[in-house]
């Protein structure tokens, strides 16, 4: 099968978390499984998942094994001579989503040793910051060290501003899409 769902609640849900035992948890395992996006389809999802109350924490497990997924762009064409966009595939070896009790998705692929990354959509995002380190390369020979350091200094401010320029936008497009869902850019 390409999709298996199980879904414990009670006192045998407790090997999972405590909050499953109250509110279940759910395991899902995709598969093998191959599908083709329009990307509106994705565009659109936003007013579905928005809601007015928070939902009860679900504590769960996604599985992902040997997936395909194209993406299609079906946009109106800005210049009708173009040949348009070409199709984006993603391709997924072994990919697991976790939700804890806290609410908290944590993305893993498969025999992953590092600790696991949150990823939050309750919890306010950050831009990111690199790490970038003071390598003089071929081309950057005559320039002193301290202009270096400072080139960088500076670069790293403009990514930071970007990271947040980005944010704001994706935030104001989000929030014009829940009042205008056809809205486009």
């Amino acid at each position: 099968p390409e999709v298996c769902l199980r879904l414990e609640v009670g006192p045998s849900a407790a090997v999972h978390s405590p909050l499953a035992v109250q509110n279940g948890f759910l395991h899902m395992l995709v598969h093998s499984y191959t599908a083709e996006f329009f990307m509106s389809f994705l565009t659109n999802l936003g007013p579905f998942l928005e809601d007015e109350i928070i939902p009860e924490v679900i504590p769960m497990e996604i599985e992902v094994v040997d997936a395909k997924i194209t993406l299609k762009d079906d946009s109106p064409r800005v210049y009708p001579t173009s040949p348009g966009p070409v199709p984006i595939t993603l391709a997924v070896d072994h990919v697991i989503v976790k939700r804890r009790d806290d609410g908290v998705f944590y993305l893993t692929g498969e025999g992953s040793l590092k600790q696991e990354k949150p990823v939050s959509v309750l919890q306010e995002q950050k831009a990111p910051a690199e790490c970038v380190l003071a390598a003089p390369a071929a081309g950057t020979r005559g320039l002193q060290l301290k202009e270096v350091l400072e080139l960088q200094r500076e670069l790293q401010t403009m990514k930071l501003a970007l990271a947040e320029a980005n944010m704001d936008k994706a935030r104001l497009l989000q929030e014009i899409r829940k009042y205008n869902p056809l809205f486009q850019l």
